[in-house]
């Protein structure tokens, strides 16, 4: 799938993706009757205000629970609701492994697990709560599918369509404000990765919020003669593997970009398609095994090594490679 956007400098509309979730999830209450939501304390932050005042009687404030709270989501998911469970990514997953393993994954039961406040543009709370890891974590369980969305429109598009997976997702999403470039109007459709911009030199493939840091370091690559293909690779598991050769075999050679640990996530997934199916070089824009620390968003991304410049300097070393 192939979608026009325009150059980033003419994009100007910002907005946090957690927005995008409960704009999302408020739409959905009202198309969905058995669509019920769970909060672990945060429903400002998670932006789940709007659902709980329009449909309280489907709304369960569990408080500091968080393992607790994905217990209930199992079993109102037995009762034939669809639960939908908000807290930040940390404790959507870290704090609560254990009761998603075998409360919600060994049995498949029909959970959405959404989490906001995800990697290391959280800022300012520091490396408590960064989770770097989560990505990793989520598609090692079977039957998992795990999505990561760019934009307000693509957060809100995302979590109503989850609703029509019968199965677990864990939806993960963030607080800064970003910029808004995917269409309002999209069809969300899990597992397949969408063409930002077509290329022949090398192909990025991005998540969250590297799809953006992705686009402008596309078009400054441009400037200096390089033809990079960007794919948003919203949906990790199931991972659109068709996608990923189709564009390989046409560039050569690979940069995956995630707000993730370097290991375990969109790249280790990339990479193993890769070694089966069409051996291509790859570089990783990625967080090099280390936590984060406190400090704001695009600090913390620079110093990182997820910024725009980063994902040109990889671009470089790997076109090198070919």
């Amino acid at each position: 799938m192939l979608t026009e956007i325009m150059k980033t400098s003419e994009v100007k509309e910002k907005k946090d993706t957690r927005s995008g979730f409960g704009a999302g999830l408020l739409e959905l209450g009202r198309e969905n009757p058995e669509v019920v939501a769970l909060c672990a304390d945060l429903t400002g932050s998670l932006k789940m205000d709007a659902f709980e005042k329009e449909f309280p009687e489907r709304f369960f404030q569990i408080g500091i629970a968080e393992a607790n709270m994905m217990g209930i989501a199992a079993g109102l998911a037995i009762g034939g609701k669809i639960p939908y469970t908000g807290t930040f990514a940390n404790f959507s997953t870290g704090r609560v492994y254990d009761q998603i393993r075998q409360s919600i994954a060994y049995s498949h039961k029909n959970v959405k697990i959404c989490a906001s406040h995800a990697g290391i543009t959280l800022g300012e709370d520091g490396a408590t709560h960064q989770i770097l890891e989560d990505i990793g974590m989520m598609r090692m369980l079977p039957g998992m599918v795990v999505i990561n969305p760019c934009d307000y429109n693509q957060t809100k598009a995302a979590t109503i369509a989850i609703a029509k997976h019968h199965g677990p997702v864990y939806l993960r999403f963030g607080r800064p404000v970003v910029p808004i470039f995917t269409p309002a109007d999209q069809k969300f459709e899990i597992g397949k990765a969408i063409t930002m911009r077509e290329g022949r030199d090398v192909s990025i493939f991005a998540t969250g919020h590297l799809v953006w840091k992705s686009l402008q370091a596309a078009e400054i690559l441009e400037e200096q003669g390089i033809s990079a293909e960007v794919i948003n690779i919203h949906t990790i598991k199931p991972l659109d593997e068709k996608a990923i050769i189709r564009s390989v075999q046409k560039t050569g050679c690979v940069v995956s970009a995630e707000e993730h640990q370097i290991n375990g996530g969109l790249g280790d997934a990339i990479a193993h398609v890769l070694v089966r199916n069409n051996p291509t070089p790859q570089e990783f824009v990625a967080v090099k095994d280390t936590f984060g620390e406190s400090g704001t968003p695009e600090q913390l991304m620079k110093k990182y090594g997820l910024d725009s410049t980063d994902v040109i300097e990889a671009a470089k070393k790997v076109l090198a490679r070919k």
